[in-house]
């Protein structure tokens, strides 16, 4: 129970360091207790279902990994770290800390990121068409100190074309805060044959190029989670 404590106190710290921030940015993982799953899933549902009605909210999402069901991860972007710490002492918020204490195998794992050219509400409140069949793609890069930057580079050139893709709902880079080498991608498609065209759209190739010699612990697949959106799943 220590360790849970502690890792609410770290959040809560993680939002009072972000005041100055316009865009607060948080990425958590929950990996549940085998027989809670249901009672856990619901609670994020009412998470995600209340935040995406709120002025200060710029998007809410809930996934379970595709092939671990029992890993399930929040994502969360919001105005400003005000309407986020206003959000964490509302009635869902409350029930969410309550099942860390008993549905989880160990202490839940938040990342606070920094969007590099970042994408503003309409855009990421985007929705697949009803024909689609989205998948969701996160890619965690942990680079060698020093190319850094070459990433961000590399990125930046083809971000435009990315996002350009007929199949390409959301794409977002996101650096994620500390000692500046680790990064995650936030990548929904409206199918996995628009994941599999990405993969072989020749703006790509540098990417490829660079994950395939610059990661600190190769290969870089062992990055990649494939998610399942477990809400909001309708948007308005």
């Amino acid at each position: 129970m220590g360790k849970i404590i502690l890792t609410v106190i770290c959040l809560l710290a993680g939002v009072a360091g972000n005041a100055d921030k316009p865009v607060v940015a948080r990425l958590t993982r929950y990996d549940v207790k085998q027989g809670h799953d249901a009672e856990f899933r619901a609670a994020l549902t009412e998470i995600v279902s209340t935040a995406i009605r709120l002025e200060g909210n710029m998007m809410a999402e809930a996934y379970q990994e595709e092939n671990k069901p029992s890993v399930l991860w929040l994502i969360e972007r919001w105005s400003s770290a005000k309407e986020l710490e206003k959000f964490a002492g509302s009635r869902q918020s409350k029930a969410l800390q309550a099942l860390l204490q008993t549905a989880l195998t160990e202490p839940p794992k938040a990342y606070h990121l920094t969007d590099l050219e970042p994408l503003t509400k309409k855009q990421w409140r985007a929705a697949p068409d009803s024909k689609d069949q989205p998948l969701t793609v996160m890619l965690f890069v942990d680079a060698r100190a020093g190319t850094q930057q070459q990433f961000k580079d590399t990125y930046h050139i083809a971000m435009p074309k990315f996002r350009g893709e007929a199949g390409v709902v959301t794409y977002q880079l996101s650096e994620i805060e500390g000692d500046g080498t680790q990064f995650v991608t936030y990548e929904k498609f409206r199918s996995r044959d628009a994941f599999q065209y990405h993969l072989n759209f020749p703006p790509v190739k540098p990417v490829i190029e660079y994950l395939e010699s610059n990661v600190k612990q190769p290969p870089f697949q062992n990055g990649l989670h494939n998610l399942v959106e477990i809400a909001p799943l309708t948007r308005e």
